[in-house]
């Protein structure tokens, strides 16, 4: 795998991660289908030359970070595994009813940066992962009920302590990331950021001014990316899915990009690594951008 690394934590590691939240059941809730195959999953990653992997406690709950140990605890030394707090569950975000499957979306993960909270969820991921430090801990929503000088605080004071590494944040604007940064060294951010979803441009431009991480959730739009005629045409030509040359693009927008396509499936996982392999043109970079 190519595509060049990025540095977190002190350590290198290549830009095409794995994002774990598909290794749980419908609606992001409860085992998945088949909890062998995503093991094979998250093993075949690791061969595959990823080292860097993203989960959240939220997943499940519980369930990714217990696959992911269960796959590759003791965890290799150039493998980085990323966790997220801050938002709890009440049921899967997706559920199935007569009159079809209905999305609740973020009705079902209302947030809580209760520094005490936090702090309880982050001793249980450690636990949970086998792991004596996580390597990123990211803030998985800022709750705006409660100052975010207090949420990441407590995250700086579990980093002083030796429990976390480094700090990230998810789903923010670039006045909070200048605000957390105020109160502790900011490495990654985690908004949502693909092909045709671009809302968070200014956070990626901020991101690659200042060296900091940006790790684009929903890279290729969770499945549902429209392969238009530009996508279609660049496909064709490198002889990849609609869905790699997204992950191309990305990996070619900026060098703080790090995509974190997730998937539950061995054969999935090892189309998206491939795009790791595909050399945009710059005028196609260009078309892409501007499609």
């Amino acid at each position: 795998m190519t595509a060049g690394t990025f540095e977190i934590a002190g350590r290198p590691v290549a830009r095409l991660g794995f994002g774990a939240m598909r290794l749980t059941g419908l609606g992001i809730w409860g085992e998945p289908e088949d909890r062998r195959e995503c093991v094979r999953v998250v093993r075949r990653a690791v061969e595959l030359g990823v080292q860097f992997i993203d989960t959240a406690d939220s997943y499940g709950p519980h369930v990714s970070e217990e696959i992911i140990r269960e796959a590759i605890h003791p965890y290799p030394a150039d493998v980085l595994i990323a966790t997220k707090v801050g938002l709890t569950r009440n049921g899967p975000d997706v559920v199935d009813t007569p009159r079809g499957r209905v999305r609740l979306g973020p009705k079902a993960w209302p947030p809580v940066g209760r520094p005490e909270y936090l702090r309880a969820q982050v001793l249980l991921s450690l636990r949970r992962l086998g792991l004596d430090q996580i390597d990123l801990l990211q803030l998985h929503r800022v709750d705006p009920q409660v100052p975010l000088e207090d949420q990441v605080g407590e995250l700086k004071a579990l980093r002083d302590e030796g429990k976390v590494v480094a700090i990230g944040l998810s789903q923010v604007d670039v006045a909070q990331i200048e605000r957390a940064r105020a109160v502790v060294e900011i490495s990654t951010v985690q908004n949502r950021f693909n092909i045709t979803e671009r809302d968070s441009e200014p956070v990626l431009d901020h991101c690659t001014r200042h060296g900091i991480g940006f790790i684009p959730w929903a890279p290729v739009a969770q499945g549902g990316l429209a392969a238009g005629d530009v996508v279609d045409r660049i496909a064709k030509a490198h002889d990849a899915t609609p869905a790699q040359v997204a992950l191309a693009w990305l990996l070619a927008r900026s060098p703080v990009v790090l995509p974190i396509p997730g998937t539950s499936k061995v054969a999935h996982l090892e189309e998206n690594l491939a795009a790791a392999r595909i050399e945009l043109t710059a005028a196609e970079v260009d078309d892409l951008s501007a499609a």
